[in-house]
């Protein structure tokens, strides 16, 4: 072996040395016979080096992977003999190989097994067995090739194929039949032996048991000397945790639901009798959280036993599942409530599932009554923030409560469905007595009070948030809730839950304030001063930007009376904040956005006459439009590259708001309506220069872009006079995705103007295809794969392009631009069609073709349009679903290969010469043809 390229392998070689033990490995994965040289370095023991041994087996993994099929029988002979060799080793050793090694070997040794054992090594688990016997070190490499066995057979996570899903399949019921039952009699000597003098070689095999019950016949587990075994285990303190985890499996294997009742059971007794059921005398959590996902898994078995005994009509039985499922249920609810998070969040799935059994049941018992509350109080404590909990600087602890609390949710949620009133009754109480004293409360305590009233809107689902209306004492209820959480007071708790979930709520239940609109006030000034939008938290601000415009928007009938007050006030949060001026604002511009939306649904829904409507939103642009003038002068002046940037950021932000106060308008209340045409004209005045601006052009054109769609959709044809010099100026250097971008606003253009706009694209047209083909047809490395890409999306927008145009009825644009170019656009059309492996592209294409043929396949289509259905467009039907490419198990393919059906169709019906053909009077051809052949010839 290479030498030199062995050191490459010390992870602190440098990277030249490691560089060639890269090639070098690569090497021997291509050489015939590499593997041998490997091989003979493991079976003699050639090195000690550990990354060396780990590089000689990685070697072998490769060849038994990739390339065993063809060696010879010899060569398949050494490679097991090698492997048996170095296993024979290992018990002689004064030292176990490290971890990383042994686990490297154990994945070899089950490559060769799932490849062999069917065939050519029947016997592996007996050669295998007879060399370890029971050497502890021999016994630790057997459970790893157990478990690597274990993995290569039925891991989920590993991808098959279908053969070797039939392989692995048939490898299970081999084994069987042949060696399970001696496999589990060496596991249970091997836990024998070594219970109490070997706990990590005891641990490893409970961890083979638990993963083989899954398969094997569980009669070979579930038997009272395996089960005490088990069972005494559970008493031993490094065991435990692994003996819990393999009864989990046990438990959760699938079997008829009478005997799993009574393994269940069994377990549970002899679990009980032993003090596990006693959960506050324990103090080790990570065993408790083992024990909690053990009694979750019995509980959850006993209820799949008493659903199959339902069905099946068996009721004695099922009675008894059910008595058994009621006996687990206080200790179900210690582990719910306990402190620690992981041993509470598995015992949930026993939790929801006993109370959709109780869900089927038409009446409930006082007992079932009472554990219902019991859940119901204890999914109320467990909501509870802790202590720790860190809200400026939310890390991995955090979002694990937070996932936590989203499990919690849905047993609310199913606690409702069980029962609703008992669940609102629980919730008033809390939430009351919590508000009456919240300046005294913790505030855990006061933020899960109004956590629970927020919650109920889902828990107790109403069709468009009527939760006022309908059920008397429910809507009462509620609005009691509601009436207290805005009168309270507790808007102002100084801590950031408290304020989030109050505006939360507020906004959940929205329609309160169509009941009781006195109280809007008091909330407008909340979302508006420190409490709100001028918190000390940015965190709280941000969010409240966004709440404030839900607020307003779904109450904006009531707001009338608070309009111009509210803009006033916001008047400070709608600066714009430039670069220079050193000011952090209140906002960020995300936010800002929002509240520029909210000033325009004010304006825009407000009862004011069309003149008031236009002074306010004139009020509201303007300082928008002359800042926007003022940076735009400092744009062209700036040296610095980051201060160019920043000044684009901040002229990009301007066009942004007055892009978001449009979203206001609506069918009903459009801009010409509110008598705002001529402010978004201004606005469009003075955006437009920006398009022409050398400096940091991408992200002026992308406000500007987005700004014209919005105005095409607000203003329509009073936008019309600024396309073209808008349109110029975003052709000029363009690249790819500029040109990507750009297409769909022309493409909306035309599709809402339709023949308006005909002189302009005809006059566009070229410009345009030409700026498209010239980015096509630059050259590009050709492994550049984000540029292949950009490429491809800028045909499939060219394409898109031109179905647009045909689309739209405007095919005369592209049959004015001169025969040479509308061969031109066509060849293109036919390129794309067949040439390109797009299928997305493709569909596009023959949806254009059939179109074209439709427009212009008769008698006044275009001069030798006809000559080209036949020369480009029937063949091109056939050919591109011909091509390799073309892969008919795909749908957008699929989708292609339908559009070509389409095109194949109407040139069929289109063409005369087709239904002159189908003339059942033979001299009516005759004749025709004649005339055919005439018109034909040169």
């Amino acid at each position: 072996m290479d030498e030199q390229a062995l050191l490459g392998l010390n992870p602190n070689a440098d990277s030249d040395f490691r560089q060639r033990a890269l090639a070098y490995f690569e090497q021997l994965k291509i050489s015939p016979d590499a593997w041998q040289v490997c091989a003979e370095a493991l079976a003699q023991r050639t090195y000690s080096d550990d990354h060396v041994k780990f590089f000689c087996f990685q070697v072998l993994e490769h060849q038994v992977k990739y390339k065993y099929s063809e060696l010879t029988t010899v060569q398949q002979q050494l490679i097991r003999e090698t492997l048996i060799s170095w296993l024979q080793a290992q018990m002689l050793n004064p030292q176990p190989e490290k971890t990383f090694i042994r686990n490297k070997a154990a994945q070899v040794f089950a490559l060769l097994f799932v490849t062999e054992y069917l065939t050519k090594w029947p016997k592996f688990f007996f050669d295998i067995l007879s060399v370890v016997d029971l050497n502890p070190r021999g016994v630790d490499l057997y459970l790893r090739i157990l478990m690597a066995i274990d993995s290569e057979l039925v891991d989920r996570d590993v991808v098959h194929t279908s053969e070797e899903a039939r392989r692995n399949t048939l490898i299970k019921d081999t084994m069987r039949e042949q060696c399970i039952p001696n496999l589990v009699e060496s596991w249970y000597q091997i836990l024998q032996n070594y219970q109490f003098t070997n706990s990590e070689v005891t641990c490893q095999c409970l961890e083979v048991v638990g993963a083989y019950v899954s398969w094997i016949d569980l009669s070979l587990i579930a038997n009272d000397r395996f089960i005490n075994m088990l069972l005494g285990h559970m008493s031993i303190e490094v065991l435990r945790e692994e003996a819990c985890d393999c009864l989990f499996e046990v438990v959760n294997k699938g079997m008829d639901p009478v005997d799993k009742m009574k393994l269940v059971e069994s377990l549970c007794q002899v679990l009980q009798s032993a003090g596990f059921f006693s959960i506050d005398q324990e103090e080790d959590v990570d065993f408790l959280a083992r024990f909690s996902k053990l009694v979750n898994g019995m509980g959850q078995s006993l209820i799949v036993s008493w659903s199959k005994l339902i069905k099946n009509g068996d009721i004695k039985n099922a009675q008894e599942a059910l008595q058994a499922i009621e006996t687990k249920v206080a200790l179900m609810l210690q582990l719910l409530i306990h402190e620690d998070d992981d041993i509470s969040s598995n015992i949930i799935g026993f939790c929801y599932d006993y109370l959709h059994i109780l869900k089927q049941l038409t009446v409930l018992s006082d007992q079932q009554k009472a554990n219902v509350e019991a859940i119901m109080l204890a999914v109320m404590k467990k909501l509870t923030y802790d202590e720790e909990y860190n809200f400026e600087n939310e890390g991995e602890d955090e979002a694990m409560f937070v996932e936590y609390r989203k499990q919690l949710k849905l047993l609310l949620d199913r606690l409702a469905q069980v029962s609703p009133e008992l669940l609102l009754a629980s919730v008033r109480r809390v939430f009351s007595s919590t508000l009456q004293n919240w300046q005294t409360t913790r505030f855990m305590e006061v933020e899960v009070a109004i956590r629970l009233l927020y919650m109920l809107a889902e828990a107790l689902p109403v069709s468009h948030g009527a939760h006022f209306s309908g059920d008397v004492s429910k809507a009462s209820a509620l609005q009691d809730m509601m009436r207290t959480l805005v009168t309270s007071g507790v808007s102002s708790y100084q801590h950031t839950s408290v304020t989030l979930e109050f505006f939360e709520t507020v906004v959940r239940y929205e329609k309160f304030f169509t009941v009781e609109p006195q109280h809007i006030p008091c909330v407008l000034m909340a979302f508006l001063d420190h409490r709100g939008l001028r918190h000390s938290s940015a965190k709280v601000r941000s969010r409240t930007a966004y709440l404030f415009s839900r607020f307003v928007k779904s109450l904006n009938k009531q707001m009338n009376p608070f309009i111009e007050d509210i803009l006033n006030r916001i008047q400070d949060l709608l600066e714009l904040s430039p670069p220079e001026n050193g000011h952090q604002s209140l906002l960020s511009s995300d936010d800002q956005l929002f509240i520029y939306e909210t000033a325009g649904v004010l304006i825009v829904n407000s009862e004011y006459p069309a003149e008031r409507k236009q002074a306010l939103m004139r009020n509201l642009l303007t300082p928008l439009m002359e800042k926007f003038k003022i940076l735009l002068e400092k744009l062209m002046l700036a040296q610095d590259e980051e201060r160019q940037a920043s000044l684009a950021d901040c002229l990009n932000h301007a066009v942004g708001f007055a892009s978001r106060t449009s979203k206001a308008f609506s069918n009903k209340q459009t801009v010409k309506q509110c008598g705002c045409s001529e402010v978004y004209l201004d606005c469009l005045q003075t955006f437009l220069p920006a398009l022409s601006c050398p400096l940091q052009k991408d992200i002026l054109r992308s406000g500007v872009r987005t700004f014209l769609h919005r105005m095409i959709i607000c203003l329509e044809e009073e936008v019309l006079p600024f396309i073209p010099s808008a349109s110029e100026h975003m052709l000029k250097d363009c690249e790819a995705k500029d040109l990507q971008e750009f297409i769909p606003l022309i493409n909306q253009i035309t599709a809402k103007f339709k023949i308006q706009v005909s002189p302009f694209l005809q006059q566009m047209f070229m410009p345009l295809l030409h700026a498209i083909f010239e980015v096509l047809l630059r050259p590009a490395e050709e492994n550049d794969q984000s540029a292949a890409l950009e490429k491809q999306m800028l045909r499939r927008s060219y394409f898109a392009f031109l179905q647009t145009v045909t689309g739209s009825g405007m095919s005369e644009v592209i049959a004015n631009q001169g025969a040479e170019n509308v061969e031109r656009v066509l060849v293109t059309v036919i390129q794309g069609a067949v040439e390109y492996p797009d299928p997305i592209a493709q569909k596009t294409c023959f949806i254009i073709l059939s179109k074209l043929v439709e427009l212009w396949g008769g008698k006044d289509g275009p001069v030798g349009f006809a000559d080209f259905v036949y020369k480009h467009i029937v063949p091109a039907c056939f050919l591109a679903p011909l091509k390799q490419t073309f892969d008919l198990a795909d749908a957008q393919t699929v989708l292609a290969l339908s559009e070509c059906a389409v095109t194949l169709k109407t040139i069929h019906l289109k063409r005369e010469f087709c239904q002159a053909l189908q003339q059942p009077d033979a001299k009516v051809f005759k004749n025709y043809l004649k005339v055919f052949f005439q018109r034909a010839k040169p």
